[in-house]
């Protein structure tokens, strides 16, 4: 065994107990963080998360780089993140909640073909501390909803699992393409979607927030998103214009940097954002690079980052201003969510 391999397990073994500030509750969230593809060992950027002193941090994905059928391996990398010093000072001080994208799923790209799904559902709520009687346990997936707040000032939070029931991606032949539209293919599965729907049905949330692993509006890259499957993006969209929830904003990961997104959507009142906020540990290499998106407000930023929502509730209806933030906490970009 390599001595690495023994510091590990040491590490592990002695490593301090975990206390999540745990649950929804009625206090008032003005400040929320979230962020995604975080590699377990590569320098982290939890302090400048802490000093923003959020109340609240949502995982999008990629937690950890795990791409493996072994659950005891899986495990071993979400310990190593769990007990990063600078991450323990954030989850002792702020509630955490979390989806999975693909890296931690499992499988590169996976969807709902990949074998340990059940195995890797286990360890994701291990890490995030999910209790033994929270609904999400009681049904396939881990998608998952969560209230803050009362009154007018309530934030839903959905989190919905885009890889458990996801159909097969279709590669490109194209040289440049990775992927190209599935017409039949669905994201979410019918009981996520019927379940999905009735949490937005008649909600009262002042503001509800939609996690997604992988990005929703931008269109025009040709990795992970939405678009590959249209009927389901249409889907989504013919729901929330049905059912109009108050000030909608998606939040999603995965593509190794940041984005505001925004697209008129017929039937809703205010436009539709996508915030997209990715990678905490790495970016893309070469930082000049950009790509394609009609949708995009502002500029694309391509370092390590994460995302901020603050939430202004002194008016008539809540101001959300949405700010992605680089390592050392700085603002990179930000914008009204109007």
């Amino acid at each position: 065994m390599r001595a690495t391999t023994h510091y590990l397990l040491a590490f592990l073994l002695f490593a301090p107990s975990v206390t999540y500030a745990q649950g929804p509750s009625s206090n008032t969230l003005t400040r929320i963080a979230f962020g995604s593809c975080s590699k377990q060992d590569s320098a982290q950027i939890w302090k400048a998360v802490t000093a923003l002193n959020p109340q609240l941090w949502i995982w999008l994905g990629d937690n950890i780089y795990a791409d493996t059928h072994d659950p005891k391996l899986m495990r071993s990398y979400y310990d190593k993140q769990k007990h990063n010093p600078d991450y323990l000072q954030l989850i002792n001080t702020c509630p955490v909640i979390g989806i999975w994208d693909d890296h931690d799923y499992g499988q590169n790209d996976g969807g709902k073909y990949y074998s340990r799904k059940k195995e890797s559902k286990e360890e994701l709520l291990r890490f995030l501390d999910v209790p033994a009687d929270d609904p999400v346990r009681k049904h396939e997936g881990v998608y998952s909803s969560y209230t803050y707040g009362k009154g007018r000032q309530k934030i839903k939070i959905i989190l919905l699992d885009t890889r458990a029931f996801r159909d097969t991606l279709i590669k490109s032949t194209v040289k440049g393409r990775k992927y190209e539209v599935n017409p039949d293919g669905d994201i979410l599965g019918e009981v996520q979607w019927e379940w999905l729907e009735k949490e937005l049905t008649n909600s009262d949330a002042a503001i509800h927030l939609i996690g997604s692993g992988v990005q929703f509006i931008s269109n025009e890259h040709t990795n992970e998103k939405w678009g590959n499957f249209p009927k389901s993006r249409q889907r989504l969209l013919s729901l929330l214009a049905r059912l109009k929830p108050s000030q909608p904003i998606i939040l999603s990961g995965d593509r190794h940097m940041a984005e505001f997104s925004r697209m008129t959507v017929d039937g809703l009142p205010n436009p539709l954002f996508d915030f997209t906020s990715s990678g905490l540990t790495h970016t893309w290499a070469y930082k000049t690079l950009t790509e394609p998106n009609e949708h995009r407000v502002g500029k694309m930023v391509i370092a390590k980052n994460f995302g901020m929502l603050l939430i202004d509730w002194s008016g008539k209806e809540p101001v959300v201003t949405m700010e992605i933030h680089g390592p050392t906490g700085e603002v990179l970009e930000k914008i009204l969510a109007k």
